[in-house]
């Protein structure tokens, strides 16, 4: 029996060391069939868009087929998504209407500009829909479409490639390479910069509208930026002059008159002989900053977001010099929505003031003068203590702020999910929203909101 024993333990570890060794010559055969495998490493150039809040008008631009949109229809989407369009086309510049969005884009085939979004004024120009009977102008865009820019013989791609754009309630300006300035939309208070024609049909217009710069602002400058309220139109230019047009019944375009006007003519006040490096306006009350870091204002001031004085006036027609911000310091960077605004300066601090949610918690509604907001609600603690807000931006009734690590941080108003909280409740404080990229710019709707960014690397 010991025998036996003795050769079957024998006989079992031969058995187990030539399956070891079959084994190992069969891993040797395998690794001869692995292919090398390179991770992909993301193009830091390459520029992703998240889209969020209301998506019945169409402005998140997310999907791509109207049969598949119904089977999968959400009337809000609560946290950013990546636009598929961002995906196959190299994005350079966003704008957020009310209800629209407006992509500036570097493509082969030519085509600069793009649209997603509510076009019942042919804000996003005139999109055909072909068939049988009378064509018709299509009211709702579920996914970005190219918006055709009337093209001059000798104008080539890069002449219509998008310097700076903007959109307002219901009207789109454009403002090309080669210094032309296109306008689409309603018109009804010659915010487009061209005539007002009475009893004007823009639900089927296919007119865009060309303005040389030069213009409007002469043959010695340039216009490097356009701010759109929500009837009025302002463009800022190289040497720091600022023109307006547009609805002006609360004095927003800033020319001495309640008046509105067609006419692109200068802003009169304070700003006379300034340089001013930035505009902001969400609603009827504006904002322009300076080289010097100072910052003026006019339009609307119902709760004394420009005036605090006993004798304030509700509306200002005129810039004028913002005594209420001396104490903030020199300000690098302001935002101005529809009854608040918003500041920050040098060194980082963001102060708000004006009325609505601050960002100050559910207690405070109304403050007459700027506040800062502590730099922890922004990222900045013992682990990152460099961290510093970079950038600020406002809707009508929302506000956002970037910070050097490019993360989005968002309070206000949530009705629709703008926030990108993954909710629709209002927010207090200034919240992180979970943006899958390193934050560019932040575009504010009134019911939606669209982040420009660059992969994390």
């Amino acid at each position: 029996m010991k025998m036996w024993r003795n050769f079957y333990k024998i006989h079992v570890t031969q058995i187990r060391r030539y399956t070891a060794k079959a084994k190992r010559i069969a891993l040797m055969q395998d690794k001869s069939k692995i292919l090398t495998y390179t991770p992909k490493v993301s193009d830091p150039n390459k520029r992703r868009v998240y889209a969020w809040g209301f998506q019945e008008t169409g402005a998140l631009g997310l999907q791509s087929n109207v049969k598949k949109a119904k089977q999968r229809y959400t009337e809000m989407v609560h946290h950013p998504s990546r636009m598929q369009f961002s995906v196959n086309t190299d994005i350079t510049d966003i704008a957020a209407g009310y209800g629209f969005s407006a992509f500036a884009v570097q493509r082969s085939d030519g085509q600069t500009l793009f649209g997603t979004g509510l076009n019942t004024d042919s804000q996003l120009g005139f999109q055909f829909k072909g068939g049988s009977g009378e064509p018709n102008n299509l009211d709702v865009l579920i996914y970005p479409t190219a918006i055709n820019l009337r093209r001059l013989e000798h104008e080539t791609n890069a002449d219509l490639q998008v310097r700076c754009m903007s959109a307002g309630r219901a009207h789109l300006i454009v403002v090309t390479q080669n210094g032309t300035v296109f306008s689409m939309g309603n018109n009804s208070y010659g915010q487009c910069g061209r005539p007002i024609i009475e009893n004007e049909d823009y639900h089927k217009s296919a007119l865009i509208y060309r303005i040389p710069e030069k213009e409007i602002c002469g043959a010695d400058d340039e216009i490097v930026s356009v701010e759109c309220g929500q009837d009025h139109t302002m463009f800022l230019t190289r040497m720091g002059r600022v023109y307006s047009c547009g609805w002006s019944a609360d004095g927003q375009t800033g020319r001495g008159n309640y008046d509105s006007n067609c006419e692109i003519e200068p802003a009169k006040g304070d700003i006379a002989g300034e340089r001013i490096v930035k505009l902001s306006c969400a609603s009827d009350c504006v904002l322009a900053l300076n080289d010097k870091g100072e910052i003026f204002g006019w339009g609307n001031s119902e709760y004394g977001q420009l005036d605090n004085s006993e004798n304030a006036e509700c509306q200002i027609n005129k810039p004028r010099l913002l005594t209420l911000t001396k104490r903030i310091g020199k300000v690098i960077d302001i935002a101005a929505g529809g009854s608040f605004c918003m500041a920050l300066n040098e060194e980082g601090l963001v102060y708000t003031w004006g009325y609505g949610i601050l960002g100050f918690g559910p207690y405070v509604e109304q403050t007459s003068k700027p506040q800062h907001l502590q730099p922890l609600l922004f990222g900045r603690n013992a682990f990152s203590e460099k961290s510093r807000v970079i950038s600020i931006g406002c809707g009508v009734f929302h506000m956002g702020a970037i910070n050097s690590d490019g993360d989005l941080f968002m309070w206000g108003k949530n009705r629709f999910g703008h926030l990108g909280l993954g909710h629709k409740k209002d927010q207090f404080f200034p919240f992180k929203t979970a943006v899958n990229g390193q934050v560019i710019k932040v575009v504010f709707g009134v019911d939606h909101s669209l982040a420009l960014c660059r992969p994390y690397m």
